[in-house]
């Protein structure tokens, strides 16, 4: 059954099944000099690796004033990496975090800008900067495929936290909570709020793009819990959606859940594609997954291989077509930037990279 709150005018074509990556961090490796190989040991750029290695897709994210982290993912940034994938005829997801530096389940934090903002004003920033971005990208000839409305909006979108003055991250107490400081769409403080803004970044990105797909996306896929309660917020608040998005980390998730397995994981991320299409008459993808690299244990890479291999297996042929593609998020990343990446130390692709061949 269709409810009013969703809408299925911009489905994906099920005979196009994503293969992508995300790939934020090029532009910025490259200017700090790091360098990328394919596995012959060839120099290539970012983007046009990725499509080597077998990738039709790219996603990038978009921060609103990064200026205070050297202006990496601000919307010229994302331009010129959009160009790349453009150039290479690659399908092009925009990740909109609507905060200056990463938002994800543990920070939402209000840019520097919008702060102090009331709700009505605050949803005009973000319509704003939505317009602002695209249109960017529209004046460029460039067409995004997919529009992320907020990052892993777990916990709802644009509520501020306790940071470390020091690091830059966010402060966690013993139990690895966060102390909100300051919250305008909290799901749960302000859930009308989070569904406004939602509705409000959905409206904006149509506007520009009327075809775009538009995303909600949140953690941990396996969650009947977590998607049901948060879409009905949404939906409730009056948001809109296309598709859902979806990370699916079996690293995290058997680190936070030891009585879970991968195959578990799986087959409860399968059901809840299946079922979350059945109640809200849309469709899904991983937009973000990544397996441990480990260059002392080539085993455990080999391990990463098979498991996206399974995955990407899974979400074309056990999903009665809900789901439409699978990202790895920073795969090109050193494995002493972030121990998820895909790369070794070398620059070079590992064994996992070869999980997006194994079923072709």
């Amino acid at each position: 059954m269709m409810l009013a709150s969703c809408s299925r005018e911009q489905e994906a074509p099920k005979d196009v099944f994503a293969l992508g990556a995300d790939i934020g961090w090029s532009t910025w490796m490259e200017a700090d000099g790091m360098k990328l190989y394919n596995y012959e040991g060839e120099e290539r750029e970012a983007t046009a690796l990725m499509k080597e290695l077998g990738l039709n897709a790219i996603r990038h994210r978009v921060w609103v004033d990064p200026s205070k982290h050297g202006n990496w993912c601000n919307s010229a940034d994302l331009l010129e990496k959009c160009k790349r994938a453009k150039a290479l005829d690659m399908d092009i997801m925009v990740d909109f975090h609507y905060s200056d530096w990463w938002a994800d389940p543990a920070k939402q934090n209000i840019p520097a800008a919008w702060d102090g903002h009331s709700y009505e004003e605050m949803k005009q920033d973000l319509r704003k900067h939505t317009i602002e971005v695209l249109t960017l990208l529209k004046d460029n000839g460039i067409t995004p495929k997919w529009v992320q409305i907020g990052n892993e909006t777990t916990n709802g979108m644009l509520w501020s936290v306790e940071m470390d003055p020091v690091t830059g991250w966010e402060v966690k107490d013993e139990n690895g909570c966060t102390t909100i400081t300051h919250s305008m769409g909290h799901c749960e403080r302000d859930p009308e709020q989070y569904g406004g803004f939602i509705g409000a970044g959905y409206d904006a990105a149509k506007e520009v793009f009327p075809n775009t797909i538009c995303i909600v996306h949140l953690d941990n896929g396996f969650d009947a819990d977590l998607y049901n309660k948060n879409l009905d917020i949404v939906k409730n608040g009056g948001g809109k959606w296309d598709m859902i998005g979806m990370s699916l980390y079996p690293y995290w998730t058997m680190e936070s859940h030891p009585e879970y397995t991968f195959e578990r994981m799986l087959q409860e991320c399968v059901d809840n594609i299946k079922a979350l299409a059945d109640k809200y008459g849309t469709d899904a993808m991983i937009v973000e997954t990544g397996y441990q690299v480990d260059e002392q244990h080539p085993e455990i890479m080999e391990m990463g291989r098979d498991q996206l291999a399974k995955l990407i297996d899974a979400m074309k042929n056990e999903t009665d077509g809900h789901c439409h593609g699978v990202f790895y998020w920073e795969p090109t990343c050193r494995p002493n930037q972030y121990k998820l990446g895909a790369f070794g130390s070398d620059g070079k692709p590992t064994e996992i990279m070869k999980g997006f061949k194994a079923n072709n």
